[in-house]
């Protein structure tokens, strides 16, 4: 395909199932946002602590960092549409009842903490799988504007929401916002029974769900281009999280602040969220991701400055359309930077970690600049925020963003057939694979740097252990093992080698000086 043939931005919507849930999330997200506006506004009603307001957004983000990756090993391994409608319709009951109690005036600082803990849990069990969900609703060449056109929607909805649920706070009452994102799920609930996904081919084998979450922060952590999205996350989200923490606190003590001024930031916020979503596209031909990167990330510190200096909501307000704006070019691109990094075997449990990452630093930066905020200022704590984000480009200059655009993650078939198994051996037993090369030795050194680079690959795909060793006698001779836990685990292997793997894999294998190539055994371990 030319460069004059690629799929436009809003190709997604050509797709019926994108179209279906993209409108169905945008609802949905409408009534979290108003959630979030009426949670957090309550909470200064209950305690205006700083300390204590704060720790509504640390409920919400940190049930993500805690359960993310146990979502994503179950995502991987069930039906995702059934388990999406499941907990939703757990979260519907759970949002249902906080609404009776607010409604009934018997809500308190604790029990909000606990129900926001509920919600939030509910939510760390649906993220992965619902992100891990977008490569079935379109074609790969749409799958960047597929992630845009989501992360446009949720702005638009903090577009929206927020400020429905400052005016409905203020004209109907603190439970409005609540019943109505109880009737947002119901809405998603809908939108999940009439989708109908092509079958997926289901695995043979399923370890126990520990091993699974350990192969998938494996994977992970022996991705090159998953490692540097979430470093460069991390330095981000920690700093950024200030202006999210500490808004409702700057709309109480602005010049004429309210729960109207807090519901208009957080529509501005959207607002310049969706302006963003829209300039992204023109701006990818532009800029590599990460210089987008460093320019949201100026963006949002300058933002900070602004929100941490002014008083009058002419100037907050320009503030939080600039946030908005910064943080959906850097949140874009984090996002596609992971999709694009992880195959599909894997995809649910390498976003979950992404996502603990971004919820992990959320939830403790939350907690740190309430704490700041309480020893000396809102205004301090967002020029601290701001200095660090500052601070961190530098810093992590070379962790570069969108390496896995390049890779090739399609499934390559190249391993021939695993050898059959004994009468007496079982596919729970522990494997080891041993590969014996020929290398002359003038080609030592490069080998082993080829080899040693390749040692990732087997780790990515399942593996506990690898080790190399040379020959004593024969010193020509060189001996590859990898360790998986158990016989269907090297079987799944088998299926996980993409084609940049097998690119890595043909560097090695030519090193070998036979012409029949390495020699491969396989082992299983004695009962």
């Amino acid at each position: 395909m030319s460069s004059t043939d690629k799929p436009g931005a809003f190709a997604p919507f050509g797709h019926r199932a994108f179209a279906l849930l993209w409108t169905a999330t945008l609802i949905s997200n409408i009534g979290t946002w108003m959630h979030d506006v009426g949670a957090g506004w309550l909470m200064t009603t209950l305690n205006s602590s700083p300390s204590v307001v704060t720790l509504v957004q640390a409920a919400t983000t940190l049930p993500v960092f805690l359960f993310a990756l146990l979502a994503g090993a179950l995502a991987d391994r069930l039906d995702k549409r059934r388990m999406l409608i499941a907990i939703n319709i757990a979260l519907t009951v759970v949002i249902l009842a906080l609404t009776l109690l607010v409604w009934q005036e018997r809500m308190t600082p604790g029990l909000l903490i606990l129900f926001t803990l509920a919600i939030g849990t509910g939510a760390a069990f649906v993220a992965p799988a619902w992100q891990a969900v977008v490569p079935q609703l379109v074609p790969r060449d749409t799958l960047k504007s597929a992630i845009s056109l989501n992360s446009m929607g949720i702005n638009i909805s903090r577009a929206i929401g927020p400020a429905l649920a400052g005016i409905l706070v203020a004209s109907v009452g603190l439970a409005a916002p609540f019943a109505l994102n109880a009737l947002s799920h119901i809405i998603i609930i809908l939108a999940l029974v009439m989708w109908r996904p092509e079958p997926t081919p289901a695995r043979d084998h399923h370890g126990p769900i520990l091993l699974e979450m350990a192969t998938g922060l494996r994977h992970v952590r022996h991705n090159p281009p998953m490692v540097a999205t979430l470093v460069r996350a991390l330095a981000f989200f920690l700093f950024a999280s200030a202006y999210w923490s500490l808004l409702p606190l700057i709309a109480r003590g602005a010049e004429g602040g309210g729960s109207e001024l807090y519901g208009i930031l957080m529509a501005l916020i959207g607002a310049g969220a969706v302006t963003g979503a829209l300039l992204l596209p023109k701006l990818g031909g532009r800029l590599t991701s990460d210089q987008t990167v460093w320019l949201g990330t100026i963006g949002t510190a300058l933002s900070l400055v602004l929100l941490g200096l002014s008083a009058t909501s002419h100037f907050l307000m320009i503030a939080a359309f600039l946030g908005g704006l910064s943080w959906i070019a850097v949140l874009t691109t984090f996002n596609v930077s992971a999709q694009m990094a992880l195959p599909d075997w894997v995809r649910a449990r390498g976003l979950a970690v992404f996502l603990m990452v971004f919820f992990g630093s959320m939830a403790l930066g939350s907690i740190l600049w309430g704490q700041i905020a309480n020893a000396t200022s809102v205004s301090v704590a967002l020029l601290i925020a701001a200095g660090g984000l500052v601070l961190g480009l530098p810093a992590t200059r070379n962790f570069h963003v969108g390496q896995g655009e390049k890779l090739d993650l399609a499934a390559a078939a190249l391993w021939p057939e695993a050898p059959a198994l004994g009468p007496d051996t079982f596919p729970d037993q522990p494997a080891m694979v041993v590969v014996e090369y020929r290398i002359a030795e003038e080609n030592r050194i490069a080998f082993q740097a080829a080899v040693v680079d390749f040692s990732k690959e087997r780790y990515r795909d399942g593996a506990t252990q690898w080790h190399l060793h040379q020959g004593v006698e024969d010193p020509e001779l060189w001996v590859e093992t990898f360790h998986l836990p158990s016989w269907a685990e090297h079987l799944e292997q088998h299926k996980r080698v993409t084609q940049s793997d097998a690119d890595l894999q043909a560097q090695v294998r030519a090193f070998d000086i036979r012409d029949s190539g390495p020699v491969v055994r396989h082992f299983v371990a004695s009962k």
